[in-house]
């Protein structure tokens, strides 16, 4: 009998500082949202450190007290004992994609070698990492299946759009990126067609990506720029051996 009420009034202490936790979260939420009508926050946490809160919105992490009293953006927690990276590791799972869920029949598919592994990347036609990213890393790479969103971001390249829809039309379209990307030639013969152009940047912006070359493993791991060859190649392999 002891031992029974020793368990339940520890159970009920947990469930008091669950609740708590989960208060305190509620009215941070709230606060922030009074603050900041048009935020967007996507979760709230509390960290192991100093009573910080972490608050995931509008694709970033910051960090604040319960009271909301203060902000720290653009800026990494690290754990000064195992010297990580708090805030990239958190990044890293907070923007997972689920792989699955990509319309990939909106991509340009490039099979290499046996095809095995899989990446999908978001590119603009007119942008030099993305160009960079396929002439001296993706070229590199075999034994892939390349899904190439197009996503061109017509505030920096204002005929992107043009070049995307001349490429995509093209009967071949695999043959027309790779042509694009390594001799600088668009299609010859003028074709129209409909597009999945719209819908990738409604795609893109669900998935916070405001940027070009992003590039999303088989595991939903996401990496940005014109990263060597080798590292998307180990990013690959973590991807590969992860649903093994």
């Amino acid at each position: 009998m002891l031992l029974l009420a020793k368990l339940t009034a520890l159970l009920f202490t947990a469930s008091l500082f669950l609740g708590a936790a989960h208060a305190d979260e509620a009215s941070l939420r709230k606060t922030i949202e009074t603050t900041y009508p048009k935020v967007s926050i996507d979760s709230i946490k509390k960290t192991t450190y100093g009573g910080l809160y972490e608050v995931f919105l509008n694709g970033q992490i910051v960090y604040t007290d319960e009271k909301f009293s203060f902000m720290i953006a653009e800026g990494r927690l690290i754990d000064p004992k195992s010297k990580r990276d708090v805030t990239s590791e958190r990044m890293e799972e907070l923007t997972r994609v689920d792989f699955s869920s990509l319309p990939l029949e909106q991509a340009i598919k490039v099979v290499k070698g046996n095809g095995s592994r899989k990446v999908v990347v978001f590119s603009d036609p007119d942008c030099p990492f993305c160009k960079r990213l396929e002439q001296n890393e993706l070229s590199a790479i075999n034994d892939v299946t390349i899904y190439t969103f197009l996503y061109p971001l017509e505030q920096l390249h204002p005929d992107a759009s043009n070049k995307s829809k001349a490429i995509w039309c093209a009967p071949d379209r695999a043959r027309a990126w790779n042509d694009w990307i390594f001799n600088n030639q668009l299609p010859k013969t003028s074709a129209s067609c409909d597009t999945p152009i719209a819908k990738v940047a409604d795609l893109a912006r669900k998935l916070n990506v405001s940027s070009t070359p992003t590039l999303v493993f088989a595991n939903g791991k996401r990496m940005l720029g014109a990263y060597p060859a080798k590292d998307i190649e180990q990013a690959m392999n973590e991807a590969q051996n992860s649903k093994k």
